[in-house]
Parts: C-alpha cells; structure tokens; sequence
C-alpha cells in the first residue's frame, strides 16, 4: 500500500457499500497462490485497499480493473 496517501477508513469503505475481498479471495479469483496476492496488494496494485486490525481487505472493482487491464490481446 503506497504510504503517502492515507487509505479510506472503514467508515468510509461501508458509506460506499463496495464488496471486499481477502488476500484468499482474490488468490482464488485470479487463480494464483495467496503469496502472489499479497506482493499485488504490497505492491499498490489494488488502488483502495483498507486494513481492518491485521486484515486486509480490497475492493472487488480494484481487483476486476486489474485484471481488466492485464489481459493480452494477440495480433
């Protein structure tokens, strides 16, 4: 999580109403181990990403974007 910019709070993140995800969840939704799913969110991938005590949360619309964004086309 980029340390410049403070995260939403809860509070905020529940006003919204979005769908968080778990590091598992979005392991499971990508397809790839819970460890390549932690480095993405250390890494900044998942703009939104709010800490709840030790836990991690991400919104469902960052992790969608990402994948959005990643994908090939061939030509």
């Amino acid at each position: 999580m980029n340390r410049s910019t403070k995260p939403p709070t809860l509070a905020q993140a529940a006003a919204r109403e979005e769908k968080y995800l778990t590091v598992r969840e979005i392991a499971a939704r990508m397809r790839v181990c819970k460890m390549t799913a932690y480095r993405l969110v250390h890494g900044d991938a998942f703009p939104g990403t709010i800490r709840v005590g030790r836990s991690i949360r991400v919104p469902a619309t960052a992790v969608d974007a990402y994948l959005k964004g990643s994908v090939i086309s061939h030509g």
